[in-house]
């Protein structure tokens, strides 16, 4: 099985610095430009299945490859955003001078730190993981593409190369980047992360 997954484009809270969690954002004009850009460069493959978020960043970011390769998008809701409950919708310093107790759960990405009206890392980690694998057996030898967001990317690396949640992240996660997988067996293994060279003209941030 051959998995690509695309980190939605940018919307105008990543580069402000606002907490979106599973806030239903919509991309910015750059982040259209970079999923048109995503679509452009893998018009090349064969795809046999589209995934998405059910939030509209995903989906706006999922649409230029359904048009190019007339599939159906697929929404998932377990492919959204960490819920960040009480943080959702406030600037990161915001969110640091109003709740100094609560913040450091999302700065620090601690694994098991629960957010009031949210979930905890581990708890995303279990539905991404279990959602992605369970698409990877509907799906054996087909190439299946899935738009999501920068936590579940996170995860989903940290379970392909079986690094532990607590362990700080010292990998890059960019808007609308092109991450590449292939399952033999039920063995995972990387052949590309976070490409960006689709972007150079638009350009590739790596917002949080």
């Amino acid at each position: 099985m051959y998995l690509t997954i695309l980190r939605h484009g940018e919307t105008d809270w990543n580069a402000t610095g606002r907490i979106q969690g599973q806030q239903d954002v919509v991309l910015n004009q750059r982040g259209i430009q970079q999923a048109q850009a995503a679509a452009a460069y893998l018009k090349a493959q064969q795809v046999d299945a589209l995934y998405s978020s059910d939030l509209r960043r995903a989906l706006e970011s999922a649409q230029p490859l359904s048009q190019q390769w007339q599939l159906k998008i697929r929404p998932l809701p377990e492919l959204r955003e960490w819920k960040l409950g009480i943080l959702e919708g406030l600037l990161r310093t915001e969110a640091a001078q109003q709740y100094p107790q609560v913040y450091p759960v999302y700065d620090e990405q601690q694994a098991d730190g629960l957010i009031p009206g949210g979930e905890t890392i581990r708890q995303r980690y279990q539905r991404a993981i279990n959602c992605i694998e369970q698409l990877s057996k509907h799906h054996p030898n087909e190439h299946v593409l899935i738009v999501t967001h920068g936590g579940i990317l996170d995860n989903w690396y940290r379970y392909v190369h079986q690094i532990p949640l607590e362990q700080a992240r010292d990998w890059v996660l960019h808007n609308a980047g092109i991450s590449q997988f292939q399952k033999i067996g039920q063995q995972w293994q990387t052949l590309s992360w976070s490409q960006t060279e689709h972007l150079q003209e638009i350009g590739a941030m790596a917002y949080w």
